[in-house]
């Protein structure tokens, strides 16, 4: 079986890490860093998911090597969800026609269908994906249980690192149907293998509960509730322990029965709060929302029974076993299994053996007997075999690892290395330049050697699509577009690794019938020259127009009598796509720099860092990160905060370097009573993470399986308000927010911060979801939405904003589908802005099915409908402080509320707190509308510009060239004589075709005028309705039509008598209507039968000239660019990456 590895990824800003993709005819294997960026990589490769059923992560548990998991696992869940339930349809569908064949065939006498047509239903498992990595993989998945939640794909880990993996017989660590791992642990000097001693004490899943949670009910009829035991401490427990607590954690993440609408019935008295509570009433019967004396207040509750949601998993565990940072790094050999040699069947004949089923066996490998009754080994009959091919692929973070790496005892053992002829390293900084490494790939000289490095290896663009997107806007608009930073330049390797090849995305290593490293033809960059010298003519002059208007007097004097606070602060959008990344837009993040005070981001979403990276360079990066102050994460989806990790570990390096900080810091458990916020924010640069809770949880936890920089972080949970109630920020259980009492606090917080306020509100998207707004001290005022419906609460809170930065996640015309997935279209955006006031509005979370700008022209007359009202503030409130236990913060209120599943459906205009955009827009004063890009950096003052290039970037857009992505090529000028002469003869074959289509054209116009002359005198043609028309009036207007594709005139058919419904259509009436593409069965026999005959003529014709074009073709080669042409699949928002 032949079988390849591809390098999907190398070491660049944006993709921090090396990846492989093992290609087998029925799996796949991702081998190597899942690092953040990674589902981009794949989607801009052409690389599918679907078929890979095992990850193999190098290297040490780190964020930078598998930032990507979480992600790729929602992606892979979604993917195999639409399989299973294709293939349960399917399953569903042939019981049924086993269960109507059998019946059929009882009624007969005749025998019942074969057992292996029931056995193969009964085979069908669901699709599992397998982890392999090293120590602390399932903690990190574990400390994701608050936002990640599927049913759809269980999840096996295995961890490798504890102890020795060597075995007496060499048995391979894991093995399938195709290939053999050996897994190395391999330890730094001066550090022994993580090992943990065995203690007594015994926990399980259910013993890391809230003390007061209730367990888990089976039936939702129940009315027994049982307390679980209090919590013990997770601290110290043996591996085994750990690994099963941790194991069924993770199988409630992804392989969970839980439902959202189950309820239990139990007394009100053992309800634990937080919790949505229902009860019955008893005249009607149906049930209703509790409002009386909840459990735990000051009054006495009734003693009545009530019905609560069954407690989501992921809720109920509120600490994991602790756990340490591990320095082991995981390195592996893969090898192909044998290839057995040739059967000798003459051999096997006389050796006694029957032909037939015993031949088959000895082909496998398995002995048999023969006609005496003696055994007959395979080795008698079968020729000399092939050891299977393997490569070894060696992660090596920095020189400590040299060492260990050498003394294992894999490189001698003969039943490892066979066949192995291949090594990839994974090297990290300065490591290629070891003598003891240089000397030791030397004396494996029989091997050929792939170094991946950042030393190495260069920073070329990995990002095809949207990086010829961003040279296209900078085209059009330099002062706030530039070219993405790179460098396709190779480093030179050390003399003693000339040997050696460098790693570049698209090298495959072939594994049979022999290993080779295929490094030809020259690895393919985006030529950022070609797509600046094919951008079309119309777009380049409504660029020029557009620079040329700018810079006239006239807009010049406007631009210059602006008032507004904070025209120089800069708003660069860094992420402006929703649900998860794609070829052209990144996850959400927006990034705000106030000059002299410091710089905030809003959402984080995964590789905010690697966008930051390819917008500036280093020395000016670094300058950001310093003056970075706050940032700002609106709810707990995955797509809005899964980059933080990485950004703030950029920022504690460049602020605190290695310094380690006190642990009292951050961490609760260590906190002293007389513990003083004021001073822990003032003795040193502290990075301020607010949001809500589950935030702070997860950072914490994350911070046990590697330092990140956590002990540096102020890390606030954010409560949100309303206009009687401010909101507040708590560290810990205290207050510390801007609306306190303690004015030294308040004034602290705002030097640190920079901020002289900060106001936050629910909004309508998912549980815990916030919208916030920043004021600093010279007036400036900023609204950020996140993910929302409309919210009269967020335009309380805005009011007066400079700029308000809203999602617009749908166009106007999917209203229902924004209603539904709890979303906003772009009307009602810009509505919240007027309501507001808010002087600038910057649009951005656009759905990833859209590539083109949304429409700003024609909306004036819809109607914003804001979600809630100021009235029902405090309830909005109530509400959203119930966010632990009743659902998992992923989980959006659609799911709740069965009035909101209207996808496609007509939205609803006549309901209460709706406005006319019109009428909204008088109270706003000269507001400007800009559209956010990736990358975009567009200053306050220059908001209203963007109205000027509007024209271009429409051009741009409407002609589909960011669909039709040239494929990153060499230079004509740079192909070899052979490859020059097939891209002459490609062409030829294209101009062929095309010419063939045009001579058809000509051919079927001069057809269709002798039809048109209804007789060889050219006597005028009448319907039997309609007026006379002239034959030559008629092909005259005929050949306009033909010439533009379209169907004849309508004055050549005569008017249509009135169209009949279609239900008094008959079916051949339909099966005409559907062929011609419309019109009633009635408006069709009114057709001139001369139409009807040159309309299926010519669709027969072309489509046969079509194909034999086709088949007369030099097929191209696949791009590995996907169109994405088709829109996504749309489905319920129940994870991290919102499904649209």
């Amino acid at each position: 079986m032949k079988s390849h590895v591809t390098f999907l990824s190398t070491p660049t800003v944006d993709t921090n890490g090396t990846s492989l993709l093992l290609h087998f005819d029925d799996k796949r294997y991702l081998i190597g860093s899942v690092h953040e960026g990674m589902q981009r990589v794949c989607v801009q490769e052409g690389a599918r998911l679907s078929r890979v059923t095992d990850v193999w992560i190098t290297g040490r548990t780190t964020w930078g090597n598998i930032g990507g998991i979480f992600g790729m696992i929602l992606t892979l869940a979604d993917v195999l969800q639409s399989s299973v339930q294709a293939a349960m349809e399917a399953m569903q569908k042939t019981r049924k026609h086993l269960a109507d064949q059998t019946e059929r065939s009882q009624k007969k006498g005749d025998q019942e269908p074969k057992d292996g047509e029931e056995g193969s239903l009964a085979r069908f498992e669901k699709p599992t994906l397998t982890l392999h990595g090293g120590l602390n993989l399932m903690q990190t998945l574990a400390t994701a249980r608050k936002f990640i939640f599927r049913k759809s794909l269980p999840i096996v880990v295995n961890e490798h690192g504890r102890g020795s993996t060597v075995d007496d017989n060499w048995k391979p660590t894991w093995m399938d149907q195709n290939i053999c791992v050996w897994a190395m642990a391999i330890t730094p000097e001066e550090s022994s293998p993580d090992s943990k001693g065995p203690k007594k004490r015994d926990i399980s899943p259910r013993s890391l509960l809230n003390k007061d949670s209730e367990e888990d009910l089976e039936t939702s009829s129940s009315s027994k509730v049982r307390r679980v035991p209090a919590e013990p401490d997770a601290g110290d427990v043996t591996e085994e322990e750990r690994s099963r607590v941790l194991k069924g954690i993770i199988s409630d993440m992804f392989d969970s029965d839980w439902r959202l609408d189950a309820l239990f019935e139990t007394p009100l008295a053992e309800v634990r709060m937080p919790a949505t509570i229902f009860i019955r009433d008893a005249k009607t019967n149906k049930l209703e929302r509790y409002q009386g004396p909840m459990p735990g207040g000051s009054a006495p509750v009734p003693d009545v029974q009530v019905l609560v949601r069954r407690p989501w998993p992921g809720a109920l565990v509120t600490k994991l076993p602790r756990t340490a940072p591990s320095a082991t790094s995981m390195s592996y050999i893969f090898r192909n299994h044998p290839q057995r040699g040739k059967f000798n069947p003459k051999a096997a004949i006389s050796l006694g053996v029957v032909p037939g089923p015993s031949f088959r066996q000895l082909t496998l490998g398995n002995s048999v007997l023969n006609k005496q009754g003696e055994t007959v080994l395979p080795e008698q009959v079968l020729g000399k075999g092939k050891p299977g091919g393997g490569f070894a692929v060696i992660d090596l973070p920095s020189i400590e690892y040299i060492a260990g790496l050498i003394s294992r005892p894999e490189w001698n053992a003969q039943e490892v290395m066979v066949g192995v002829e291949a090594v990839v390293w994974k090297l990290g900084p300065g490591v290629g330049k070891d003598v003891r490494l240089q000397e030791f790939v030397q004396k494996l000289h029989g091997f050929k050697h792939v170094i991946s490095s950042p030393d190495y290896c260069a920073n070329y663009l990995s990002m095809d699509s949207a990086s010829a997107a961003a040279v296209r806007h900078n085209q059009i608009d330099p002062d706030r577009f530039d070219v993405p930073i790179h460098d396709n330049r190779v480093k030179a390797l050390p003399e003693a690794l000339s040997h050696c090849t460098i790693a570049h995305r698209g090298i495959q290593i072939e594994l049979e019938p022999e290993v080779v490293v295929r490094v030809s033809p020259v690895p393919i960059l985006l030529n950022t020259a070609k797509v600046i010298s094919e951008m079309p003519n119309h777009v380049k002059k409504a660029a020029s127009a557009a620079r040329s208007k700018v810079c006239s007097k006239a807009v010049q004097a406007d631009h210059q009598k602006q008032d507004l606070p904070g025209l120089d602060v800069e708003l660069i959008p860094l992420g402006t796509g929703s649900a998860l990344p794609s070829k052209y837009r990144n996850v959400s993040s927006t990034l705000m720099r106030v000059p002299g005070i410091g710089s905030y981001l809003f959402d984080c979403g995964e590789n905010t860092m690697g966008q930051l990276s390819r917008l500036y360079p280093p020395k000016e990066l670094r300058k950001v990160l310093r003056d970075l102050k706050m940032i700002w994460i609106s709810h707990m989806h995955a797509d809005h905060h899964l980059g933080t990790t990485s950004v703030i570990k950029a920022w504690y390096e460049e602020v605190h370097g290695d310094a380690s900080g006190p642990k009292t810091a951050t961490d609760p458990e260590g906190t002293p009573t007389n513990f003083n916020f004021i001073k822990f924010i003032k003795e040193q640069k502290r990075l301020f993470i607010v949001g809500e809770a589950s935030m702070s949880q997860w950072l914490k936890e994350y911070s046990k399986v590697e330092d990140f920089g956590y002990q540096r972080l102020a890390v606030l949970e954010s409560r949100g308000g309303t206009s009687e109630h401010p909101s507040l920020l708590h560290w810990n259980t205290t207050p510390v927010g801007f609306n306190t009492n303690n004015r030294s606090l308040s004034e602290a917080l705002q030097a640190a911060t920079g901020l002289s306020s900060l106001a936050t509100v629910y909004v309508t998207h998912c549980n815990g979801a916030q919208a916030i707004s920043m004021t600093f001290p010279n007036g400036f005022k900023v609204s950020y939405s996140g993910d929302c419906r409309p919210s009269k609460a967020f335009a309380e809170i805005g009011k007066g904003s400079t700029v308000l930065i809203h999602e617009a996640t749908f166009d106007d015309e999917l209203r229902g589908d924004a209603f539904a997935k709890n979303h906003s279209t772009t009307s009602e955006a810009i509505g919240v802005g007027y309501s507001m006031g808010a002087r600038r509005i910057l649009l951005t979370h656009f759905s990833q099915r859209y590539q083109k700008m949304p429409k700003l022209d024609a909306i004036n007359n819809f109607v914003v409908r804001f979600d809630d009202s100021p009235k029902k503030a405090n309830e909005q409130l109530a509400k959203h402080s119930e966010i632990d236990l009743d659902k998992p913060a992923l989980e959006t209120e659609a799911l709740d509320n069965p009035s909101r599943k209207m996808r496609g459906q007509a939205y609803d205009n006549s309901r209460d707190q709706s406005l006319s955009l019109a009428s909204l827009s008088r109270n706003a004063k000269d507001t400007k509308v800009a559209i956010a890009f990736d990358l975009m950096r567009i200053k306050v003052r220059d908001i209203g510009l963007q109205e000027i290039f509007s024209p271009a970037f429409v051009n741009l857009y409407e002609k589909s060239i960011l669909a039709d992505d040239p494929v990153p090529s060499p230079d004509f000028d740079q192909l070899s004589p052979k490859q020059k002469e097939e891209q002459k003869k490609k062409r030829q074959e294209r101009d062929k075709a095309k010419k063939v289509e045009q001579e058809l054209f000509m051919r079927l116009r001069k057809e269709h005028k002798s039809m048109a002359s209804n007789d060889a005198e050219g006597k005028p043609m009448q319907d039997k309705k309609g007026p006379e028309i002239g034959a030559n009036e008629f092909t005259t207007r005929a050949d306009e039509q033909v010439s533009q594709n379209l169907p004849a005139p309508k004055e050549a058919t005569g008017s249509s008598s009135p169209a009949t419904s279609p239900s008094q259509q008959t079916r051949g009436e339909k099966r005409k209507e559907r062929r011609l593409g419309g019109g009633s069965a009635q408006d069709l026999s009114s057709s001139s039968e001369e139409d009807l005959l040159y309309e299926n003529k010519r669709k027969k014709t072309l489509k046969q000239e079509r194909r034999k074009a086709k088949k007369a073709q030099i097929q191209e080669p696949q791009s590995r660019h996907e169109r994405e042409d088709s829109p996504r699949i749309m489905g319920s928002d129940i994870r991290g990456y919102i499904v649209e």
